[in-house]
């Protein structure tokens, strides 16, 4: 204030005091950041000092803007009573909460209507706080204002409810604090309860109901505005200032307040980081911050596992902390009447029967006597039993029971046979195991009963592939597989549907299900060391030897029926016939299938697709047949046979000159894989090159696959190198992704690719948009545009994608088809990825049958199955390393280009 004084002493013209005082402010401003990110780096969970010193900061600066406005640029000898005002913080700032970059929220706050003289006050003092980039929050005021407005909208009721006097004059501040509390907050407490509530919902439905890998520190399940919901209640109804307060009124024991400080201390301290990394106010945890975040917080790697998803399972589990304390909160007010009675009780008021040692509080299960509970150690999972008996939900009460004595639950409970048995029909006796698995999981039941699961509780999985954590991941694979039994997913998922109403062993797959992905986190296979535990586990739960045995193999397999069909060409005899050798049973491959559907569709919302679907159905029914009526059912002749005797039916009008050609030009993979509409298709688009004469000529046909959710693209025209390599560039250039590739040569020198593509979104092209689409395409394939330079600019990968660690592998397969090589390339994903392994290879003279692309999230599965020029699989370990070393390159170019 001093230099500020000074200032205005030597300078005489406004404008220049304005300038001096905003160059002083910029100065105190800096210094005063600096030294506290400085701390903050020193002592990264800090938060408290953090929050209060930046709201120290701005204090001064909005007094300061306040002192130079009012006294200096437009001072008053002798104020009327109606020029007076009050500067009052509202909002986090009110609270006295700033993070980095957190909003201004200023309320300037006069006796009447504002005056010309309060009116030039607020806007030299707004233009300083602006000239130093605050980002202010501002509304001018009367105290009627404040109440009228504050009855209609109760976002400014929630402000007002946190303002605090910053300058200016001070009766004016306490006369509005009175006003406020006798005509607004007064006997209006259910009503801001419940309204709070339901922003609260809302905020939920709209950043996502379940902890989601990308979560919204502030606004997010979990985050920090479900923390700040219960402090506004917690003041607006019994005017606390402080949270601890709580404790002394009984809301909270003194272990949850704990808690409570200390989920809010990480959020904070999680988003003030987040703020000074990216110098703004990002709410949201992205995967690119999360890995500095994490940095900055000190998080290391551990065994298998990267410092990253260390410090996201502590975000997770900190989250599902706040959501443990609000049920509780809520609880109390509804016990002592302040809030509504829950909706089914005030329609129904008819209290369900409980058995004896149970009773009903407010619609919520509770115990009678808690010391007679607790003699019996089995009553910690017989709660949950009568929970889901009722349809009740646990009253936290209860919960708290239960968390204060998980030491009860030890190894002689875990081999109980009662214990088995109520655990065993949780899962499957109620029809809805999920909500007890949810509630067991987070009061940490489900890790004292089964201990092998605590390590993947919140665990985040780094990748854009898997929207859950671990255990979110298990109880929505859970919830799929309930679904289907109670029937409502019949016309999504028909097969699976059928599999479970013809009868299949539930005990197994729910085990297989809840024990799928245990052996996450560590630095062995998942899936080996998931059996591993299983094997321990499954009897343990009560599983005789036999079921013991399948559920291992499903722990030990979940993945390889999602692999063969998505990575592999399941139109190639041999891929069939391997997997139906693996699965062994039609028992086990009904059980299989089962449990992979529900897997794929508990990774995310948007995961589960037709294409997966078609693929799933067809494995499943081709493996079937092998397996109930012999292998030599597979025989590629056979099925040739059977295809052209199905074209010749669909062109009944062509002449049997004409399809002698068209069943005669094509070698035998080409009737094997493709469908009869693709092969009418091809027919029609090879007599049309035939008629027109012209060697260049290049038929293209685009059509929606909805039974595949992706557009056929079909691609006919005179055989020559390097033909695959540039319809993938192609492709990528008009932004198709390509999710599947069939290329055949014909005996009379043509060339029928078969292409299937979505767009950015996942989905099949629109109809309106296939002529331009296939335009564009057209000018690609004539070298009117050419696709490595056009990369350049287009190529490139997301700020937010770069965190991902993604090794690139590259195996051969000589075993696993007949007649071609099976190359899989497992690296990052990215636009031009196919087209540049595609050129590399046609470089190399490898012929490309056909390519199979399985992308999850930021990692693509590319599998080429290939021949050399003559024909031949590549069996020499020295062609094999030729060709890795230059598919390394393309990749290492393609990424140095997308990086660029």
């Amino acid at each position: 204030m001093a230099r500020v004084e000074a200032l205005v002493e030597d300078e005489a013209e406004n404008a220049a005091r304005r300038g001096g005082v905003v160059a002083i402010l910029r100065d105190t401003q800096k210094a005063g950041r600096d030294a506290i990110a400085a701390a903050y780096a020193e002592k990264p969970f800090a938060a408290r000092p953090l929050t209060r010193s930046y709201t120290y900061l701005t204090d001064g600066m909005v007094r300061t803007a306040l002192y130079v406005a009012s006294e200096v640029l437009h001072p008053l000898s002798n104020p009327t009573r109606s020029e007076r005002i009050a500067v009052m913080a509202v909002g986090g700032y009110g609270r006295g909460e700033m993070a980095p970059f957190s909003d201004v929220d200023l309320l300037f706050l006069t006796p009447y209507k504002i005056t010309a003289w309060a009116e030039s006050v607020i806007e030299s003092m707004l233009y300083i706080l602006w000239d130093l980039r605050l980002k202010v929050g501002h509304s001018s005021r009367t105290i009627r204002d404040c109440v009228r407005m504050g009855q209609d909208d109760h976002t400014i009721r929630t402000a007002m409810l946190e303002q605090r006097f910053l300058a200016g004059h001070a009766p004016l501040a306490s006369e509005m604090a009175k006003t406020l509390k006798a005509e607004l907050f007064d006997r209006t407490g259910r009503e801001f309860i419940e309204a709070k509530l339901d922003e609260r919902e809302k905020r939920h439905h709209k950043q996502g109901e379940r902890y989601m890998v990308e979560p919204n520190v502030k606004e997010g399940k979990g985050g920090l505005r479900d923390l700040q919901s219960l402090y506004w209640i917690a003041k607006y109804i019994y005017g606390v200032r402080d949270v601890a307060e709580l404790v002394g009124l009984g809301l909270f024991e003194a272990e949850e307040f704990e808690r409570f400080v200390q989920a809010e201390e990480f959020l904070w301290a999680v988003r003030a980081h987040l703020h000074l990394v990216t110098r703004r106010a990002t709410e949201q945890l992205t995967f690119d911050l999360q890995v500095e975040v994490a940095d900055r917080m000190g998080y290391s790697d551990r065994a298998g596992r990267r410092a990253v998803e260390v410090f996201m399972q502590r975000y997770f589990r900190e989250a599902t902390s706040v959501g443990e304390l609000t049920r509780i909160f809520l609880t109390k007010l509804e016990a002592a009447h302040k809030k509504s009675d829950p909706l089914l009780e005030r329609i129904f008021r008819r209290k369900p029967r409980v058995k004896s040692g149970y009773k009903v509080v407010h619609n919520r299960l509770d115990i009678t006597d808690p010391e007679a509970f607790l003699t019996d150690k089995l009553n910690l999972l017989r709660l949950f039993e009568e929970g889901l008996r009722t349809g009740m939900l646990i009253h936290p009460d209860a919960m708290r029971l239960v968390t204060a004595n998980l030491d009860l639950i030890d190894e002689d409970m875990r081999t109980n046979r009662e214990a088995r048995r109520i655990f065993l029909d949780l899962l499957l006796k109620h029809g809805n195991p999920e909500r007890a698995l949810r509630r067991m999981n987070e009061l940490g039941v489900l890790s004292a009963f089964i201990p092998e699961f605590e390590p993947i509780v919140a665990m985040m999985q780094f990748n854009m592939y898997h929207s859950y954590t671990v255990d979110e991941h298990t109880i929505q694979c859970i919830v799929n597989l309930a679904q289907i039994e109670r029937g409502e997913l019949v016309e999504a998922l028909p097969l699976a549907s059928g599999i479970l109403e013809d009868g299949i062993n539930r005990k197994v797959l729910y085990v297989a299900l809840l024990l799928h992905d245990i052996g996450k986190g560590r630095e062995q296979d998942h899936s080996i060391l998931g059996a591993q535990i299983a094997r321990k586990v499954a009897p343990r739960l009560g599983l005789g030897k036999s079921d013991c045995e399948t559920v291992e193999w499903l722990v030990r397999y979940h993945l390889l029926m999602s692999d063969m069909a998505q990575k592999r060409d399941i139109s190639d005899p041999r891929t069939v016939r391997d997997f139906a050798k693996a699965v062994g049973t039609v028992k086990r491959l009904d059980l299989l299938t089962v449990l992979t559907v529900c897997d794929i569709r508990g990774v995310g919302p948007n995961t589960w697709n037709n294409w997966k679907a078609t693929l799933l159905r067809a494995l499943h029914a081709e493996t079937k047949r092998a397996l109930e009526t012999g292998m030599e059912d597979l025989n590629r002749a056979n099925r040739g046979a059977g295809a052209k005797k199905a074209l010749r039916a669909a062109l009944d009008n062509w002449s049997k000159a004409d399809l002698k050609l068209e069943t005669g030009r094509h070698y035998d993979p080409y009737w094997q894989g493709l469908n009869l509409s693709a092969h009418v298709e091809f027919a029609e688009m090879l007599r049309t090159l035939e008629d027109s004469g012209d060697a260049g000529a290049v038929e293209i046909r685009l059509h929606p696959d909805e039974d595949r959710d992706a557009t056929r693209a079909c691609f006919a025209m005179g055989d020559h190198p390097g033909i695959f390599a540039r319809v993938a560039g192609a492709l990528a250039l008009v932004g198709a992704n390509v999710v599947d590739a069939r290329s055949y040569t014909t005996k009379d020198g043509y060339v029928t690719d078969a292409f299937w593509i979505q767009d950015v979104e996942g989905h099949p092209y629109e109809a309106a948009r296939l002529p331009r689409l296939t335009q564009m395409i057209h000018k690609t394939l004539k070298g009117e545009v050419v696709a490595s330079d056009a990369f350049k600019s287009r190529d490139k990968i997301k700020k937010r994608e770069k965190a991902f660690n993604v090794p690139t592998h590259i195996t051969f397969d000589n075993d696993g088809s007949e007649i071609y090589t099976i190359i899989e390339v497992d690296t990052r994903d990215r636009p031009g990825l196919l087209y540049d392994l595609a050129r590399a290879l046609s470089a190399s003279n490898v012929y490309v049958a056909n390519a199979v692309i399985a992308t999850y999230g930021e990692q693509v599965v590319d599998t080429f199955y290939v021949k050399d020029m003559f024909g031949l699989k590549y069996y020499s370990e020295g062609k094999q390393r030729t060709l890795e070393k230059r598919l390394r390159t393309a990749i290492t170019e393609g990424a140095e280009r997308a990086d660029s």
